[in-house]
């Protein structure tokens, strides 16, 4: 019998996550997903997925707390087995304003979900997979933003500056370990129908700037679970340190 491939997503309890924890198990990967408090929601979704023929498991984790990570990791290596795959999706922005405006503890927020614990998440996963620590290969996938290229001024500068350094940290990383059998890519959604605009104040975001979109209109979490989980297949075999902008052109 077939090992099951065992695929890491942060933060998959709602919005690009679970969208992505639904493609995944439909491509059948045995999916392990964090949240932090909305458990509810993450146990509807697995038993979504159970009743679609899939697997999907939840595992409360703050991707802020190095401890909580690494009994994340700990738990996939005790109770299902080597991990093939991680997509780094956790993420977090916060109330629109400027960066005259914005104090240290916000910033500290900002990146430490958002930068922090995706290196710490990445860490783990290269120690798991890479054939220099004795793994068989794997991929990577970092959520990134359109952000990280257009800058969000008067809005989330701290959320494109966190991006822009996942952006970084995607491409060194994917230098890094290419020759270890990992391979890491991200893919940067541009204004995306999901909750987190409601979340940080502007549930009406997407459709009140849509008309700054080559292609007028927002997309779908779905539309973005697909390319992540393309970059994770064996059709982007090729693919090291590449990014793909799912923003309609933005």
């Amino acid at each position: 019998m077939q090992n099951p491939r065992i695929l890491l997503i942060t933060g998959g309890s709602r919005g690009i996550g679970a969208a992505t924890v639904r493609r995944a198990a439909a491509a059948g990967y045995t999916v392990l997903f964090s949240y932090v408090r909305a458990g509810a929601a993450a146990e509807t979704l697995c038993q979504e997925i159970a009743a679609a023929g899939g697997s999907a498991y939840a595992v409360q984790a703050d991707m802020t707390v190095e401890a909580e990570i690494l009994r994340l990791f700990e738990t996939i290596d005790t109770r299902y087995g080597p991990l093939c795959a991680l997509v780094n999706n956790a993420g977090i922005a916060e109330r629109q304003i400027r960066v005259d405006e914005m104090d240290a503890a916000r910033l500290t927020r900002v990146f430490a979900t958002n930068v922090i614990g995706p290196f710490l998440c990445a860490r783990e996963a290269v120690k798991r997979m890479s054939t220099r620590h004795g793994g068989n290969g794997g991929a990577i996938v970092n959520v990134s933003s359109a952000a990280a290229r257009l800058g969000s001024p008067g809005e989330y500068v701290d959320y494109a500056a966190s991006k822009g350094a996942l952006d970084t940290f995607t491409t060194g990383l994917a230098k890094e370990v290419a020759t270890e059998g990992i391979r890491v890519n991200a893919v940067r959604p541009g204004l995306i129908y999901t909750e987190i605009h409601a979340s940080y104040g502007d549930p009406g975001r997407v459709d009140r700037v849509r008309v700054s979109v080559p292609m007028q209109r927002g997309g779908t979490a779905e539309e973005v679970a697909e390319a992540i989980i393309w970059l994770l297949g064996e059709q982007a075999s090729y693919c090291v340190g590449n990014f793909i902008d799912v923003s309609g052109g933005r």
